[in-house]
């Protein structure tokens, strides 16, 4: 995801009055362009169903029990983040799939008590559909939620880690009595 998506970033330019455009030059003129937005779409998707695939395998052996809540609550967060990632990358084209599923989504945020209105607008960058809006779930999309995935991935691994140490400790003290 990573290397495909800094390829295709070199074509792509934020704005509503480029973005379509740039999706049909990197299908059509850029070299191994369209294959490239396949794998990166592909890739997405592959990413959604091993991170959902992994939450379930943690739930069904009860692997989010104690001591591990609080890595079981970081992996739900990445989650989140992993659909997030899909759905700003699924409005980049611009066309008028993105542009409704954006109206959609920045709508449903607006259903958040007390912090809704804001989120929305903050999404939007203003109170409409419009430029800002596209720059922002691009900036979300390639950078702000990438490094807090990347981030909370590090705490995950620590936490699966510093788990397994616990593990061992208790079947070591366990052998001994």
């Amino acid at each position: 995801l990573i290397a495909s998506g800094i390829y295709l970033m070199f074509f792509y330019v934020p704005s509503p009055a480029s973005a379509y455009g740039n999706i049909q030059t990197i299908q059509t003129e850029v070299a191994f362009g369209q294959f490239m937005r396949n794998v990166h779409r592909w890739s997405a998707h592959f990413m959604v169903i091993a991170v959902a695939a992994h939450m379930a395998r943690v739930f069904y052996r009860g692997a989010y029990k104690a001591p591990r809540e609080f890595n079981w609550t970081i992996g739900v967060v990445m989650l989140v983040m992993t659909l997030l990632l899909s759905f700003t990358g699924y409005l980049l084209p611009w066309d008028q799939l993105a542009f409704w599923a954006v109206t959609v989504g920045t709508s449903m945020a607006d259903f958040v008590p007390f912090i809704g209105g804001g989120v929305r607008e903050v999404l939007l960058g203003g109170q409409q559909v419009g430029s800002q809006t596209l720059l922002r779930f691009y900036v979300l999309h390639v950078a702000v939620l990438p490094a807090l995935l990347v981030m909370l991935l590090m705490v995950h691994l620590w936490r699966w880690r510093k788990d397994a140490m616990l593990d061992q400790a208790r079947e070591t003290e366990g052998g001994e009595a």
